[in-house]
């Protein structure tokens, strides 16, 4: 394990594969650590790719440098946080993947630091034009459970109080069951023992429904920027489990109008919210890292390389 230094964190990072392959930066979601990368970067690292996994904010080991740090948990700052730690390992320009949050903040590196990325794969989540929230529909908002419950004081309370038994709700709810074990969860859940944990995944939840919430300010002229950008430039991938309990996969259809450096949406049937843990095998096979070295020469036309798709 590495470390780096920005103004506001120090970020832990996992790095492997060939040092002078090209990089991927692969982002994790929401509640997960990298370790559920390991099976996809191993075998992008087998064909020569050089993966760069961090601990996002508020995730053990990664820690904020002041206690006077807003523990801010919006897709801006995580975006900034992969350009600094891009910027410290000198990746000028790099391929990213990411899940849940990770694919929020994969899509806001797009919309604001397009000349940085190569191709953007995200996982389960699909784009939110100029980073508008929408009040979903009842079905989604019945899925959309926990987000309403942390955003009241009682279920803010009893959150703190136990948040990883509240992660572990997710895991077994999010996808078909009998997708991993316990010794799994516990490994990945030392990441949720930082107190900063909580604290992030309240502000990031809660920011996004409630006005009084708080902010930071030093991200806000990206925000800004961010609420005029619709249509985003990089070659993006977009893979869904089809039995994803969390987003329904309805919430990614019809998405392609707002890429316009191509777009693809694959479909996996069986497969729910965490589809780089389910079927590894799946995503990197070559429906799935095909994007990567088509975006990094930069063509256009890798779209017709896939051939399972929908959602178009």
């Amino acid at each position: 394990m590495h470390s780096i230094c920005t103004s506001v964190l120090e970020i832990f990072y996992e790095d492997s594969g060939p040092n002078q392959g090209p990089p991927v930066l692969m982002l994790h979601g929401w509640p997960d650590a990298p370790r559920g990368w390991s099976a996809v970067a191993a075998k992008l690292n087998d064909r020569g790719w050089r993966t760069i996994i961090p601990y996002l904010r508020g995730s053990r080991p990664t820690r904020f440098l002041s206690p006077d740090n807003t523990r801010f948990g919006s897709g801006v700052a995580l975006a900034q946080d992969a350009i600094d730690l891009a910027d410290k390992l000198g990746l000028d320009r790099f391929a990213v993947v990411g899940h849940d949050w990770g694919a929020r903040a994969a899509y806001t590196l797009s919309a604001l630091f397009p000349e940085r990325l190569t191709a953007v794969v995200a996982l389960a989540l699909g784009y939110q034009p100029n980073a508008i929230f929408k009040i979903p529909d009842f079905e989604q908002s019945r899925r959309f459970w926990y987000q309403w419950f942390l955003c009241t004081d009682g279920g803010a309370e009893r959150f703190r109080s136990d948040p990883v038994g509240f992660a572990r709700i997710q895991w077994e709810t999010w996808s078909p069951p009998g997708w991993f074990d316990d010794a799994e969860f516990a490994s990945t859940s030392e990441s949720f023992l930082d107190p900063d944990w909580a604290r992030v995944t309240l502000n990031a939840y809660r920011a996004r429904w409630l006005r009084d919430e708080t902010s930071d300010e030093r991200y806000e002229g990206l925000q800004r920027r961010l609420g005029e950008i619709e249509k985003l430039a990089t070659p993006t991938l977009m893979i869904q489990g089809a039995s994803d309990y969390c987003d329904a996969p309805s919430e990614s259809e019809d998405q392609g109008k707002y890429f316009t450096g191509g777009y693809r949406r694959v479909l996996l049937d069986g497969v729910g919210h965490f589809p780089h843990r389910e079927a590894p095998d799946l995503q990197a096979d070559k429906r799935t890292t095909g994007i990567l070295p088509l975006g990094l020469l930069g063509q256009r036309n890798f779209l017709s390389r896939f051939r399972h798709t929908s959602g178009l």
